[in-house]
């Protein structure tokens, strides 16, 4: 049905991110899990793929990935949805579209780093030994080591 595939940038499959953070970036981080921790969970606006990439924004000055997205949803189904127009069959398929390769081993992710992890599996950003993640339940929080893939920020 959807066979365009977007990939923003076809040219970073293989490459580190050139992507810097800003000098507060630690503030940022410690900031955006306290908001994330009283907010509650909407789909297509706060949910874990709009939350990692919106901070991954914030704490770099970078692109708005998750404008591609952001709005466009409301309820689970919608958000497959959402994928497939964007030519993604899996979170990862988009991960790996936005952001490139994933680092070797997710237990290298360093803090402020993008994960996806967690059953189901979800988009979340590392705070430590541990990732937090957006989820209907709330702010989730799980070990590092239960992290599928992981993407230097």
């Amino acid at each position: 049905m959807y066979r365009h595939v977007y990939n923003v940038y076809p040219d970073r499959q293989n490459r580190k991110s050139a992507t810097r953070r800003l000098s507060h970036w630690e503030q940022v981080l410690a900031t955006a899990v306290t908001q994330a921790e009283a907010r509650p969970f909407a789909w297509g606006r706060h949910d874990c793929a709009t939350w990692a990439f919106d901070l991954r924004r914030d704490l770099t000055g970078g692109a708005d990935h998750a404008a591609l997205w952001r709005g466009r949803y409301r309820t689970p189904r919608g958000c497959h949805r959402a994928l497939r127009r964007l030519g993604w069959r899996t979170l990862e398929e988009g991960g790996r579209a936005l952001l490139g390769a994933p680092l070797a081993d997710p237990r290298l992710a360093q803090r402020g780093d993008l994960v996806l992890g967690g059953a189901p599996e979800a988009f979340g950003v590392v705070t430590g030994a541990r990732a937090v993640f957006v989820s209907p339940e709330g702010l989730v929080s799980l070990p590092l080591s239960s992290c599928r893939l992981a993407w230097r920020t």
